[in-house]
């Protein structure tokens, strides 16, 4: 294996996960409309010292300079921009050695136009004025980028692996397609600031069944000019959100739980090894999904609460790559 994608794999991974990570702590810092303009700031590349160097369009005259939530957002783009280019130098780096049977090309050439989509999601997040639907795909893709980056490190690392068994492979699948759901889920819950909908457990506003409307919920698309900083929706929606949540949560638990024991039953290193973490990830997971209902939304456990989700993410991933990986050894 190429030793530039062994010292590169894991930067660009760690990178990806600063990035989500950091970008959770914009959006649930309310700082996600800092900068109201793209790709710069109040129409400059850094952000002003102060509002009084500002020279503002017309569209930008109703929003004050907030300079403390300008620069997290642009600190942000900065950090996004820097994964964009290290992932096109890796494309070009895995094409110039495309000869070379050790260098994968698949997941390094494929990043190229998700970042490139991450690019216009994040720009479109802004000018779209925060749009629920815009939010969740941004969310969505900085994950994608996540899951890849987790597989090219587990072929770039451990491209001879064996098997850890074939019968892992649907287990799996379905705990990736139950998180991702999750995933979207928790988007949409933050996206339209449905977080605290329900701030008691395991109830909700005191019933195991609360008022909530469904209808209003799930309206992907809204008219242009809507500005969802803080949201529109009224409580009942908001509940309604939060509650699809909690109930897929459960849902999800239990699939992850039971690929998971899958994996730890399995007679090699690897398999139990990888069962572990999952399991530990899942359970620091639903500790901090519950203590930020309890406790109103801490910023740190909130933030946390992505951040666990993509180690959770990239656990299931790279149980995937062992599941399915071809096996050296003949009869496996």
């Amino acid at each position: 294996m190429p030793s530039f994608s062994r010292i590169l794999a894991p930067l660009l991974l760690a990178l990806a996960f600063l990035v989500v990570t950091f970008g959770a702590y914009v959006r649930l810092s309310d700082a996600g409309l800092g900068c109201p303009d793209w790709p710069g700031c109040y129409g400059q590349l850094v952000v002003p010292a102060q509002a009084a160097e500002v020279t503002q369009p017309e569209q930008l005259a109703a929003r004050p300079l907030s300079t403390g939530k300008a620069w997290l957002e642009m600190i942000h783009r900065y950090l996004a921009t820097g994964l964009g280019l290290l992932i096109l130098v890796q494309a070009v780096f895995a094409w110039r050695a495309r000869r070379n049977p050790a260098q994968p090309l698949m997941v390094p050439l494929l990043l190229v136009p998700l970042v490139c989509l991450q690019g216009l999601l994040g720009m479109w997040t802004v000018t779209l004025l925060l749009k629920p639907v815009v939010v969740t795909a941004h969310l969505l893709g900085g994950f994608s980028v996540v899951a890849l980056l987790v597989w090219h490190l587990c072929v770039v690392t451990a491209p001879r692996a064996g098997r850890i068994g074939a019968r892992l492979t649907p287990w799996v699948g379905c705990a990736l397609a139950a998180l991702i759901v999750q995933v979207f889920l928790g988007g949409w819950t933050s996206a339209n600031y449905a977080a605290l909908a329900c701030t008691d457990f395991p109830t909700c506003h005191g019933s195991l069944w609360p008022t909530m409307n469904f209808r209003e919920a799930f309206v992907l698309w809204r008219g242009l000019g809507v500005n969802y900083e803080f949201g529109i929706l009224d409580t009942p929606a908001r509940t309604a959100i939060h509650f699809t949540h909690r109930i897929w949560a459960v849902f999800t638990s239990l699939v992850v739980i039971a690929a998971a024991v899958q994996a730890v039953r399995t007679p090699t290193l690897a398999g139990p090894r990888v069962g572990w973490c999952i399991l530990a990830a899942l359970t620091l997971q639903v500790s901090l999904g519950i203590t930020n209902v309890l406790r109103g939304l801490p910023l740190p456990v909130a933030v946390a609460h992505n951040g666990t989700a993509a180690l959770l993410l990239g656990s299931l991933v790279t149980l995937l790559y062992f599941a399915t990986r071809p096996s050296p050894f003949a009869g496996d």
